[in-house]
């Protein structure tokens, strides 16, 4: 399984705060030391068991490959990493050392300091041992030992073992790139004024007729979703008659809190479910905002009865709901927000904003992140059209009408 990047940009420290002396790459690097005693499997390497074929972790103490780097200049000269990128990711993301086999690696961590003070950690975490949750988890313990904690205000749990495994599951292939679209990525800032505005008629409209709990009621999520899937939809030019398809992560750890150890506190594996939901082209693009968050709060809905039906075997050789696809009439969301990454802090306060780096470029994706620090709002990272299309999705997306 690919491994997840990310930068997370973080501003100089306030003046007299003591964490300067010692510096962030150093204050860091000890604390991931720390941490890893607890959280040892990250330090492993990824392999297949023998006998089931299976991913496993091998905990033979590999390590974690660290990477200290030095900027000339400062995070204001390059805009603090806002969109375009004035400095490559690759020089601010840890590299593959050689001799590793990157399918086998499970973390890898850079920090990157810069002329005023101010550091980017570069994350590639490996999705097969963690999800987004557990591994904002395991960053916010390096943050508490950074900050001087002696213990971790979370133990952590391993507990894969627990987690439904049907032998019957029918495993779907990896995505290609043949035959594929090309994508373009573009960033967008969602004030708050925006997302009001699509709420309040969900709430006047549609969802007050909707029934059932929390219908009268919508998040900013299902709102921008809605709106994205909607524009894109209309930006691409599918035939009315197409069918297109939104697929969505789900926690899964309140429907498995009685089998989880300790209900679930302090794991941090894979514990997510992709629903997906369907409808015509034409009634995507031509239908209102409120129309489109009610049929993605269908599929929220059917949730845990469609994940106990997974869990049971019901899906055998039928579907894979896990299964991410690079068909084009396939979007992909992810929800940022709620992680736990714009919490992280290793002495310097949270992160300014998180970057989510998005590699494989014939994927629809769309991800919701929060923006800047203490601004109201949200930010959408989006690879889901094509170049000569990310125009008219970017004006759709914008349109408050």
């Amino acid at each position: 399984m690919a491994l997840i990047e990310s930068l997370h940009v973080f501003k100089p420290a306030i003046s007299g705060n003591d964490v300067a002396s010692m510096g962030p790459a150093r204050m860091i690097e000890r604390a991931l030391a720390k941490a890893l005693v607890h959280y040892y499997p990250l330090a492993g390497r990824l392999s297949s068991s023998s006998d089931s074929g299976e991913a496993q972790v091998d905990c033979a103490n590999a390590g974690v490959w660290f990477t200290e780097a030095e900027a000339s200049f400062t995070l204001e000269d390059v805009d603090y990493l806002e969109y375009p990128m004035m400095v490559s990711k690759d020089e601010l993301l840890p590299p593959t050392p050689p001799g590793e086999d990157e399918r086998q690696l499970v973390l890898l961590v850079q920090v990157t300091t810069f002329a005023c003070g101010g550091f980017v950690v570069g994350f590639r975490f490996s999705h097969a041992v963690a999800d987004g949750p557990g591994a904002a988890q395991f960053m916010s313990a390096v943050g508490d030992l950074a900050r001087g904690s002696d213990s971790l205000s979370v133990d952590p749990v391993w507990g894969r073992e627990t987690l439904p495994n049907p032998t019957s599951a029918l495993i779907g292939s990896l995505p290609t790139a043949a035959g594929a679209k090309r994508l373009e990525y573009l960033a967008v800032d969602i004030s708050a004024d925006y997302i009001d505005h699509f709420k309040s008629q969900y709430n006047a409209g549609a969802g007050a007729g909707a029934g059932g709990i929390g219908a009268a009621r919508c998040s900013a999520f299902e709102v921008l979703i809605a709106k994205a899937w909607q524009s894109r939809t209309r930006a691409a030019g599918f035939d009315p008659g197409t069918t297109v398809h939104l697929c969505f992560a789900m926690n899964a750890r309140p429907l498995l809190a009685a089998s989880l150890p300790r209900g679930g506190a302090g794991f941090y594996g894979n514990c997510y479910y992709i629903m997906r939901v369907s409808a015509l082209a034409g009634k995507v693009a031509r239908s209102p905002v409120a129309e489109i968050v009610r049929i993605i709060k269908d599929g929220k809905r059917r949730m845990p009865s469609e994940f106990a039906r997974w869990a049971a075997g019901e899906f055998a050789g039928v579907v894979d709901p896990y299964q991410i696809t690079s068909d084009y009439r396939t979007l992909l969301v992810s929800d940022w927000t709620r992680l736990g990454f714009a919490e992280v802090d290793y002495g310097w306060g949270p992160p300014a904003h998180v970057v989510p780096l998005t590699n494989l470029d014939y994927i629809a994706t769309c991800i919701l992140v929060r923006p800047w620090a203490h601004k109201p709002g949200a930010r959408l990272i989006t690879q889901c059209v094509t170049p000569d299309r990310v125009a008219a999705f970017h004006q759709g997306l914008l349109d408050m009408n």
